[in-house]
This record gives structure tokens, C-alpha cells and sequence, in this order.
């Protein structure tokens, strides 16, 4: 697999050069100083890419390419930002970028309720917390209603740890749950419930269709101009604040890989975002093995009532040996390497001391791509 590694730009605590003693050949990143909707153009492209060829790195995948709200609702004038998309998938395609990963999750991009849960050994790792969320959505959103999304349990459970947080950890738990993608504009809670508005009468069967509608025009595009697709799985890949979710598990890949059958229409198969569920994995990369066009490599552990943390890359309640093997196979048998990059790894030894981005750090990931690679390498021999 093509070692890649996540970047967020010049204004990333991570260097280029930070990068390249990583072993990683490949940069992931996106120009996340355009505002959502709004054409990339070549000049601003080939800008970002010659810093990082400077380097002595290729750009391997863009992630992401924002999909602007008004196509996910198919409201206003959202066939002009599918054209401006299109365009953005052309220009990519004109710098020689392969593979471009967006996601179709409604209003937040992805979502946790801590962004330092204290691991056993000192470490910080992102956690999500069902209780953590209700005390959000029900007390600082406000959101109408919104206690009927959560089990009486969780709701018991809210109210009461609504009552002991003190007003500085509740401004902190709604900084972490709308902190949204680095060097982006933070949303507030008053953006948050306008957006919230727009998805009141769209449901996962509408929301599905829109993304499929989507899928036809941009896939087209990005077929004919010799680029791959990714869209990102859903994160968490359940329900949360009202919102539907479509992308969380083998049915939803297979309805809307089915439905849009067009060979640049692909999946980015992220195994933290889908290990946060019931999903099988393994048997997921054997069912769509030809639409996998990105891969993010990442463990969690769940407890009983669903929450979890992002756990060691190779210690978890995922199986990384039968999943890495499948993905392995799954190249020899298409003749080709899949980009590949080790998400989100823990803030641990000297940049527990630094500012870094929330799962970004360089000494976790730099721990999880060597852990990665070891498992690679050891499972090739053995075939």
C-alpha cells in the first residue's frame, strides 16, 4: 500500500518536513483556506502542490473537497455548486492528483465529545460519549425536542451531569463537538440550528437519494477526466442530533455504489469511522473490494452503551491483521496499490507539551504507521 500521511497546510504544527522522516512518500491534504462550495483553481492547486514536491513528497490524495450544504439538501442554488464541483474535480484532474475523498455527513463534518480522554498510559485519545452529546443537544443546543433521540437512560444520565458541569467545562464540551476540520470556521450553536433547520424534512431515504444525484454528476465528471472518488464513511456512523446517517455500513455502500455503477465511484474504507459500529470489516473489504480507492487505518473501543475511544492502531475491537490481509490480497488481485494512511493517533510523549491538531499529532501517527508497516510487511512474507 502507498504510505501517505495527513496535512493541513502551512499552518499545520506538522512540517513537510516532520513528514518526510515519517517514511510516508505521499501528502493528503486540501486547500482548506477556499470557502466551502467555491472552485479550486489550478493556480491555488499547483501552489499547494509545488510546496510539497519541494519537500521531496507527491500529493497523493485530496482530502477533502467540501460538499457545500445546498447539494446535500438540494435546496437553493445547489446546481450551481455541483458545477463549481465539478470544475474543482477537473482542475484536480489537470495537476495529476489521483484520488479525491469528500464525505456527505449533514452539517458536522465528524464529531466527538472529548479530544483528551487520559488513556492508561498516559496518553490523550478523541472519545465519544452518548451522555456527553445528550448534555450537549439538550441543554446547550437546545435543540427542540431532542431528548426523544436518546434512551431514558441517557437522558437520566444527562440531566444529572448537566447539573455537576461547571460553565467552564460545558463551553469546552461545545467547543470539542462543533470544532469541525482544522484551519476551517468554527460553527457556533446558533450556525449549528440554522443548519439543523435545513434537514427538518429530509430523511435518510431523501438524503440517500440527494447523495446519489450527487454521485451521478460528479463521478461522471471524474471519469472523464481520469480521477477517483473516496467518499468517507460516516463519523460516528449512527444518528446523532437528529440527523440521518447513509453512509455507516456494507448496505448503504452497496445501494449507492449499485445505483451510480460508474468505475471512478469509490469509498475511502476508514476502519475507525466503521469499527465504531457492528460492521464486519473483513467481510466489508471482500464485498466492495473494487470500489476502494483510499484506505484510513485506525482501531476503537467500544463499551456497552455504544461510546468509545480511538485505541492503538493495532489494539482494539478491530481485527487490523484480517482487515490489513484482505486489503492486501484484494491489491494483488487489482494489480495495483492503494493509497493508505495511518488516522488519527494518540498526543503522547513530547506532544502531549505542544499544540497539535485533535488526532493529528506527528509521534502517535508516526507510531501507528510503524505499526502498520511492521504488520504490512509481515503479512506479504507470509503469502
Amino acid at each position: 500500500m502507498k504510505q501517505t500521511w495527513r496535512w493541513f497546510g502551512p499552518s499545520d504544527p506538522v512540517s513537510l518536513s516532520d513528514v518526510k522522516q515519517t517514511g510516508a512518500t505521499g501528502v493528503v491534504t486540501a486547500l482548506h483556506h477556499i470557502p466551502h462550495g467555491e472552485i479550486w483553481t489550478i493556480d491555488e492547486i499547483e501552489k499547494r502542490k509545488s510546496e510539497i514536491q519541494k519537500a521531496g513528497l507527491q500529493w497523493s490524495v485530496v482530502e477533502s473537497i467540501t460538499v457545500h450544504e445546498n447539494i446535500k439538501t438540494r435546496t437553493g442554488n445547489y446546481k450551481e455548486y455541483i458545477e463549481k464541483y465539478k470544475t474543482s474535480i477537473r482542475n484536480v484532474a489537470a495537476c495529476d492528483i489521483p484520488v479525491i475523498t469528500y464525505n456527505f455527513m449533514p452539517v458536522n463534518d465528524w464529531t466527538r465529545t472529548s479530544l483528551s480522554y487520559k488513556m492508561p498510559d498516559g496518553s490523550n485519545a478523541l472519545y465519544f460519549n452518548w451522555v456527553d452529546l445528550a448534555v450537549f443537544d439538550i441543554y446547550i443546543l437546545k435543540r427542540k425536542n431532542a431528548g426523544n433521540d436518546y434512551s431514558t437512560n441517557i437522558v437520566t444520565k444527562a440531566e444529572q451531569r448537566f447539573k455537576n458541569y461547571s460553565q467552564q467545562q460545558l463551553e469546552a464540551l461545545s467547543g470539542v463537538v462543533m470544532f469541525g476540520i482544522p484551519g476551517e470556521k468554527k460553527n457556533s450553536t446558533s450556525d449549528m440550528l440554522q443548519k439543523l433547520e435545513l434537514y427538518k424534512d429530509i430523511d435518510a431515504a431523501a438524503l440517500r437519494e440527494n447523495l446519489c444525484e450527487f454521485q451521478k454528476e460528479i463521478s461522471a465528471a471524474a471519469e472523464e477526466c481520469g480521477v477517483k472518488l473516496a467518499i468517507h464513511p460516516d463519523d460516528p456512523p449512527f444518528p446523532i442530533l437528529g440527523l440521518p446517517r447513509i453512509v455507516s455500513n456494507l448496505q448503504d455502500f452497496e445501494y449507492f455504489l449499485n445505483k451510480v455503477d460508474n468505475p471512478a465511484n469509490g469509498v475511502c474504507f476508514c476502519t475507525g469511522s466503521l469499527g465504531a459500529s457492528k460492521n464486519n470489516l473483513t467481510e466489508m473489504v471482500n464485498r466492495i473490494w473494487g470500489k476502494i480507492h483510499f484506505i484510513h487505518l485506525r482501531n476503537v473501543r467500544k463499551d456497552e452503551e455504544g461510546n468509545f475511544y480511538e485505541a492503538d492502531h493495532l489494539d482494539g475491537d478491530n481485527d487490523m491483521f484480517s482487515i490489513v490481509k484482505e486489503l492486501l490480497l484484494l491489491q494483488q488481485k487489482l494489480k495495483t496499490s492503494i493509497p493508505f494512511r495511518p488516522d488519527h493517533g494518540h498526543q503522547m510523549l513530547d506532544d502531549l507539551h505542544k499544540t497539535t491538531n485533535p488526532g493529528y499529532s506527528a509521534i502517535g501517527r508516526l507510531r501507528g504507521l510503524a505499526e502498520l508497516r511492521g504488520l504490512e510487511m509481515g503479512i506479504l512474507n507470509s503469502l
